[in-house]
């Protein structure tokens, strides 16, 4: 039988090989996942634990919750169990997991119950999850149990069938990563059998939890959802596995899915739909923004709702992209006709039309121009809090400033005084060109709202003062009927127009700043001749652009130090120092809104460049909420990568100085010891040969004889 495949077909795929070697150079991570509390997670991670340990396997409890279960509790005899640690924690003393006991333990085999369960504050990780994590970087196998409910992706579809919101979540990344998935599974009979035998809860909290959550439909949806979510993975081990092993079979489907996300509350949920449709199609996905002029008059909760809806995609594993464009329809099809995207998910625009009377919606322009794109359209979650948000956001982008209709007035009055004094060499018909100028003058100067209010003012103006019959609003004229009506209509035409090209131009001007400020920060650092004015400059720079403080940290004898900050006065507390240390010894972003050590008052955040980190930069200012947002953070890695390459840049110039230097004294050595052997090549001879005879003619020289061979050693 012939085998008609490709070469590259026939080898194995380089991607699916990394992922095994980056699998093999940590812990093996295992979940044991159920669709319900009760159902035997825990029981049966104990069990396979102690076959593992029976087996020779050094295999600990790190944390594990019986709740007075007997069988559970027996299964735990035998176990070494590092103990809790105890944490106060107003007026309580609460009792974690060990992390740096279990660290330090260095098992082969940790049994970790409750993934999902969150620390108490103080923890060095908000959640157990970035524990286990750890414990995985650390090369120690962990087994950890999950119900359905805690995965972040199915968190609203559990929230609509149980009608109990989960604040509990493990973000999918983590269960993508995980070596194997073993479903507990229990059928819904069984498992409220066991309720009422008080296997799961005592029993006035299980006759609560039957009448509750604990229904039979509940259950048989969540199991379907159990069921569902370990087949995703068990089917994206299978394809990893043939393609590192180069079986002909399924590949990744060439379907990519690209979601729209804006300011509304709903953006949320549409990214988590996005992520179960990706799950699927089996295909990747991008959450997408387009920054458009509206985006500049919106409010910063809106603009912390966008960023949290980037965030959230980055979480559920799909990337994150924010791209400008002049109309947000134009940049939605540009992208994904650019980058092959086969399915567009955006919602239905539950608002009120009237302020975009003078256009199509966005969805209608998407599915009218997509091609050969597949266009989702999906519900709101809440219509009534959307209309809300959008109406919010259009007032919060049009906001009503007097002045400006005032000024309005004023300009369109100064065209009607223009118009009296024209009146007199011209004809009617051409005045309207005065207040059509005047129009546009408010347009290009106030925006949308205030031109729109001059076009109604001009054309009562121009039919009050110059229509007969005079001072009347009175038409009698069937022409100039015509006429009043095709003004209004150029009018609004053209204010529209106007304000329109006034906030791109607005966007452009801003965009140009932006650039402008890199390109001379880019010259600041070519100019820079030493580290510190190179520091300096960056801390600056990234104050200056982010509108944050900052401090600069490099490496220092086996550590790191501050070298450079703006304000210059600010100092680090011992939480900002843990969390700098920790970020420059992982390598990932640690303090103030990441995952590890929260407490701190600055985000510190690796900068780096292809061979390493060259050092950590601290964020912080006054605002709550996140540091960055989606946009800042790309003008922070652009300010960043530029910063890095130079201080490698400075780094690579001392060491050629020094290697410069070096050679320069291994030169002078060479010629100074081939000097000194010239101009010592005669007396050594001398000193040799005359030790030489004393040593062999001691005896047979006189006593004269050998007093001249030593005169001549000591000349």
């Amino acid at each position: 039988m012939s085998d008609d495949r490709t070469p590259s077909e026939s080898r194995p795929s380089p991607d699916a090989l990394l992922r095994q070697a980056q699998q093999d150079a940590r812990g093996r991570l295992k979940i044991f996942l159920g669709a319900a509390p009760g159902v035997g997670k825990t029981y049966e991670m104990l069990t396979q634990g102690r076959q593992r340990r029976l087996d020779g396997m050094d295999a600990i409890i790190a944390v594990v919750e019986t709740h007075g279960r007997v069988e559970t509790e027996l299964l735990t005899k035998g176990f070494e169990t590092i103990p809790k640690k105890r944490i106060a924690y107003k007026g309580h003393v609460l009792a974690e997991m060990d992390l740096d006991a279990v660290l330090q333990r260095r098992p082969k085999l940790a049994l970790v119950d409750e993934l999902a369960h969150s620390n108490a504050p103080g923890s060095r990780h908000p959640k157990r999850y970035m524990d286990v994590e750890e414990m995985l970087s650390a090369g120690i196998d962990v087994y950890a149990t999950l119900n359905v409910q805690h995965v972040e992706s199915l968190n609203d579809v559990v929230a609509k069938i149980t009608h109990i919101h989960v604040r509990e979540t493990v973000p999918d990344s983590l269960i993508d990563r995980a070596d194997d998935i073993e479903l507990v599974d229990l059928t819904p009979d069984d498992l409220l059998q066991r309720l009422k035998e008080g296997k799961v809860y005592l029993p006035e909290q299980a006759e609560r939890a039957i009448r509750n959550y604990f229904q039979p439909g509940n259950l048989t949806a969540l199991r379907e959802l159990a069921l569902r979510r370990t087949a995703q993975r068990v089917d994206d081990q299978m394809v990893d596995y043939m393609r590192a092993h180069a079986i002909s079979g399924p590949w990744e489907a060439s379907e990519r899915i690209l979601v729209c996300v804006n300011e509304s509350a709903g953006s949320a949920a549409l990214v988590r739909y996005t992520r179960r449709l990706a799950d699927r199609l089996r295909a990747s996905w991008t959450a997408l923004h387009v920054e458009t002029a509206r985006d500049h008059g919106l409010s910063e909760s809106a603009r912390d709702r966008i960023a949290e809806s980037l965030r959230l995609s980055e979480r559920l594993g799909g990337t994150a992209v924010s791209v400008p464009a002049s109309d947000a329809a134009e940049g939605i099809l540009s992208y994904a006709q650019a980058n092959n995207q086969t399915h567009i998910v955006i919602a239905k625009n539950a608002a009120s039309r009237w302020p975009d009377f003078l256009r199509r919606s966005v969805t209608q322009k998407l599915i009218r121009n997509a091609g050969g794109i597949s266009v989702h359209v999906i519900a709101p979650e809440n219509r009534n809090t959307d209309t809300d948000e959008t109406r919010r956001a259009f007032t919060a982008r049009h906001p009503f400033r007097p002045r400006d209709f005032v000024e309005s007035a004023a300009i369109i009055a100064a065209c009607v005084l223009i118009g009296m004094v024209l009146r007199q060499y011209l004809a009617v018909s051409n005045i309207a060109l005065v207040f059509l100028t005047g129009i546009l003058m408010c347009a290009i100067a106030y925006g949308l709202g205030a031109a729109l209010f001059a076009s109604v003012a001009s054309a009562l103006a121009y039919n009050f003062f110059f229509l007969p019959p005079l001072y009347t609003f009175t038409v009698a004229d069937p022409e100039n009927v015509t006429n009043l009506f095709f003004f209004i209509l150029a009018a609004i035409i053209a204010s529209n127009l106007t304000a329109r090209v006034r906030a791109q131009a607005i966007v452009a001007r801003s965009r140009a700043k932006m650039t402008e400020d890199l390109y001379q920060f880019s010259r600041k650092l070519a100019g820079a001749v030493s580290l510190d004015d190179l520091l300096w400059a960056t801390a600056y720079q990234i104050a200056a652009m982010l509108k944050v403080r900052v401090v600069l940290l490099l490496p220092e004898e086996g550590s790191i130090a501050v070298r450079a900050g703006y304000p210059p006065e600010d100092m680090l507390d011992d939480a900002d120092i843990a969390a700098a240390k920790w970020a420059w010894q992982h390598g990932r972003p640690a303090g103030r809104g990441s995952d590890t050590l929260p407490g701190a008052k600055r985000l510190f955040l690796p900068i780096r460049t292809g061979r390493g980190m060259v050092g950590i930069v601290g964020l912080d200012d006054d605002r709550n909420g996140a540091l960055l947002t989606p946009d800042g953070k790309r003008l922070f890695d652009a300010l960043t990568d530029q910063a890095a390459l130079a201080i490698e840049r400075i780094g690579l110039a001392r060491d050629v100085d020094q290697a410069r230097v070096a050679a320069e004294a291994e030169k002078l050595r060479s010629a100074l010891l081939t000097s000194i052997s010239h101009d010592l090549r005669t007396p050594l001879a001398s000193i040799l040969g005359s030790a030489t005879s004393l040593k062999s003619l001691r005896d047979s020289l006189d006593a004269h004889a050998q007093a001249q061979l030593i005169d001549t050693i000591q000349e």
